[in-house]
């Protein structure tokens, strides 16, 4: 079993959704989180004053999948989000050593 981690712009959040859904995966959790990368947030002009925005939002989807559906979903993933600009996020794979369904005892692949 795998982790993904997938970190894209908010707006992509929908689109992104309807892809898994679309390779049959129907559990994932996402977070509103903020960061930066290599555009290191902007300037904005608030009231007259200009304002560092170093912080820019972005949106982070965790999932557990079994292996081999681990490059479906990356390929999807970057198909859907990727505008060619930066700041289009990132994606993160990580080993998963075990899941238990907590509401039926299952484990493994059969938890997920």
């Amino acid at each position: 079993m795998k982790k993904i981690e997938i970190i894209i712009r908010p707006g992509m959040l929908e689109r992104v959704r309807n892809e898994l859904a679309a390779l049959e995966i129907h559990g994932m959790n996402y977070t509103d989180i903020r960061g930066y990368g290599r555009q290191h947030g902007h300037t904005e002009v608030y009231r007259g004053s200009v304002v560092t925005v170093d912080y820019l939002p972005k949106v982070k989807i965790e999932l557990v999948v079994n292996d081999d559906m681990v490059e479906k979903i990356i390929n999807a993933v970057v198909a859907t989000a990727r505008t060619g600009k930066v700041g289009d996020g990132k994606i993160f794979v990580s080993d998963v050593l075990d899941a238990i369904r907590i509401r039926t005892g299952e484990r493994g692949s059969e938890a997920i």
